[in-house]
């Protein structure tokens, strides 16, 4: 996810950084001089708080178009049924299963380490007292959630209108899917002329959300002003906290997860694996951006790994869309971290459910500048965590950007890696593994 500098002025990621400071430095100031005041009351609720919201709101607004066109489009460029049958069907399993992996790694390490626990209740729930009313203007379309066989049930909306309207964000996604599946089996001018303006669709919304994102150096100062003078100090230690378990499940993902596949299922050497990506690595970190490190990936699984063009690149293309195993990660950790930081106590349908939307919600996501912060929010609300809570996240974002999109596009390349050993012109990984 690649922010770019607006002419010549201060990039947003610096801007981000100067507003994460500065409501971070005040509000610890107006924590340590004038907890409790008056008049601070009046700075939340009417100034800080508001603007807060309506950065909120903006993304919520975006949210359901953007992750309908984004699943859609992902899947009908894999080509046709006849592709399907193969690499892309392959690549869609590889996909799902170790997505599937990061969020279990990330929800043990959560569950685990517990970073978020410990925090007077009573602080948490006057931090959110403010902006009580926004929240459940977002959470209102579904205060009777389904439980047990009727949540699976409830899964494949019977009117995905509504389920859109209720912000019922699996019910969308399978439609989503489906149509995707759909739209991949029609051929047709038709056909073509739909997927198209689905395209139009993403690109739109993409568009917005990056309109949207220009607001988020207020927004976060605004945050982190309500957050530090309430907690103080504590708040600090609880952030460093949740960073740290990011970090750890990345490492995790990255270090021990990816060398085993690349070893078990590609006969590959894993170091000779990680000495080939170098470029790509930096890259992606450098940019933060999957789709701006692609060209990069594809020349380094072409040139280095030695892996057959046309899977490299149909791998490699679906992949930034589709495989962004760091970005589950991020997601599965911010909300149960959130959850924690709260008092909300999260039954294991709950958690299996943050599992799943996150597998979907890594798909829906790729490419769009901060794409994460809205799916996240929107789970949020769905498990009854506050969402205007993504508040306490917002200023290390870019740092932990840069990680995840590390790891995603070191996931793409493992599945390129994976998906060509099956395939015809599978002599050159063959070689360069045995002399690795």
């Amino acid at each position: 996810m690649n922010i770019e500098n607006e002419g010549k002025g201060m990039s947003l990621q610096m801007r981000m950084g100067i507003g994460f400071a500065l409501g971070l430095v005040l509000g610890l100031i107006v924590h340590a001089t004038s907890a409790g005041a008056d008049w601070v009351q009046t700075v939340t609720t009417y100034v800080t708080q508001p603007i807060g919201q309506i950065f909120l709101r903006l993304l919520f607004m975006l949210v359901i178009p953007l992750l309908f066109s984004a699943l859609v489009t992902g899947i009908a460029e894999m080509g046709d049924i006849r592709s399907l049958k193969r690499v892309g069907i392959r690549t869609l399993i590889f996909t799902v299963l170790v997505s599937s992996v990061a969020v279990v790694v990330a929800l043990a390490v959560v569950n685990l380490l517990q970073p978020g626990a410990g925090v007077d209740p009573e602080l948490a729930q006057r931090m959110l007292a403010d902006g009580r009313a926004g929240a459940q203007a977002i959470v209102a379309g579904s205060p009777d959630k389904p439980s047990g066989i009727a949540a699976v049930l409830a899964i494949i909306p019977n009117n995905v209108v509504k389920a859109a309207a209720d912000n019922d964000i699996l019910a969308v996604m399978f439609f989503a899917l489906a149509f995707g599946i759909g739209l991949l089996a029609v051929q047709g001018k038709a056909a073509d002329t739909l997927q198209d303006a689905v395209q139009g669709i993403f690109d739109v919304t993409m568009k917005l959300i990056g309109y949207v994102i220009q607001l988020a150096p207020f927004a976060v100062a605004c945050f982190m002003f309500n957050l530090a003078a309430l907690f103080g100090w504590d708040l600090l230690i609880k952030l460093g906290a949740y960073v740290g378990v990011v970090l750890l499940a990345l490492v995790i993902q990255m270090f021990v997860v990816y060398p085993i596949v690349i070893r078990l299922f590609a006969g590959m050497s894993p170091l000779h694996f990680f000495r080939s990506i170098q470029e790509a690595m930096v890259m992606a970190f450098s940019t933060a951006s999957s789709n701006a490190t692609l060209p990069t990936a594809i020349r380094v699984a072409e040139d280095k790994l030695m892996l057959p063009p046309r899977v490299a690149r149909f791998v490699l293309t679906i992949g930034a869309t589709a495989n962004q195993n760091g970005t589950a990660i991020f997601e599965g950790v911010t909300v149960l971290f959130l959850a924690q930081f709260f008092g909300v106590e999260l039954s294991l349908m709950q958690q299996t459910t943050v599992l799943l939307v996150c597998i979907l919600g890594g798909i829906g996501t790729a490419g769009v500048p901060a794409g994460s912060l809205p799916v996240v929010a929107l789970i949020l609300g769905m498990v009854g965590v506050p969402p205007e809570g993504i508040g306490l996240v917002l200023g290390v974002d870019r740092f932990l950007d840069m990680c995840r999109t590390t790891l995603n596009v070191t996931g793409d390349l493992t599945a390129a890696v994976v998906v060509s050993k099956g395939e015809v012109h599978d002599q050159p990984l063959e070689k360069t593994a045995t002399a690795a």
